[in-house]
């Protein structure tokens, strides 16, 4: 391996050591994607200068169009990666010091999906040949969870207390819930497991854990299944599903 994408290596290492979890996780995704896009452009990520980084966050609003939270959120990861090679004396200075952050709403300007459409999305799960739809809708929707919290739930997870069903949930900054499960989810939960007695509950097309990408396109799928609810009414993140 070529010494430049060594040094590449070490300082991407580096920078991600910082996090753990799941918030190392979403960070490395988002990195990964700025990498991505350099290799497409030709551009090594150590030679970038501010210029570069104000074309990536151009792609991010109108190639990819996304969100104002969401290019904010990968701009943030962008300027941390350079802030380390900056601390570790692999750059001199940062690229992304000066580059402007969208403005994003201080509060998020879309609504919870209404009873109509929710009943119209859970309806498209429960009917579906894939059951761990049912399980990530119910998860997301009647326990209420974030869809990191419900991709990162395993059957290990899954206990009793005081004669109720609950799942142990990790939330933000590692903390640990008990949720008791109402009947619905619980019947959803034990349908997508099966016979299974260890992994992660929710699994993807590929038997893998389903992370929050692959949710957001299976509820996208069903939101298309059915009339009340089209696909590009539905908003999914990290911090749930809104339409």
């Amino acid at each position: 391996m070529p010494a430049d994408q060594l040094v590449v290596r070490a300082a991407v290492s580096a920078f991600l050591g910082r996090y753990r979890g799941q918030t190392r996780i979403h960070t490395e995704s988002d990195l990964r994607v700025f990498l991505r896009w350099c290799a497409d452009h030709g551009l090594h990520p150590l030679a970038a200068v501010r210029v570069d980084i104000e074309r990536y966050v151009r792609w991010l609003q109108d190639v990819r169009r996304y969100q104002p939270s969401t290019v904010s959120r990968r701009l943030s990861v962008v300027v941390g990666f350079y802030r380390v090679c900056v601390i570790d004396a692999i750059l001199e200075h940062s690229p992304a010091d000066y580059v402007r952050r969208p403005t994003v709403p201080a509060e998020s300007p879309t609504l919870g999906p209404g009873h109509l459409q929710f009943e119209a999305l859970i309806t498209a799960a429960r009917t579906s040949s894939n059951p761990n739809d049912f399980a990530l809708v119910a998860l997301l929707g009647l326990l209420g969870l974030r869809i990191f919290e419900a991709c990162g739930s395993n059957i290990a997870d899954l206990g009793e207390e005081h004669g109720h069903r609950v799942l142990r949930v990790r939330g933000k900054g590692g903390k640990v819930v008990l949720v008791p499960l109402p009947p619905a989810v619980a019947r959803a939960i034990d349908r997508a497991v099966g016979e299974r007695t260890s992994g992660p509950i929710l699994r993807n097309t590929h038997a893998r854990r389903m992370d929050r990408h692959a949710a957001t396109r299976r509820l996208k799928h069903l939101a298309t299944a059915f009339a009340e609810l089209s696909a590009s009414d539905l908003v999914c993140s990290g911090g749930g599903c809104r339409a």
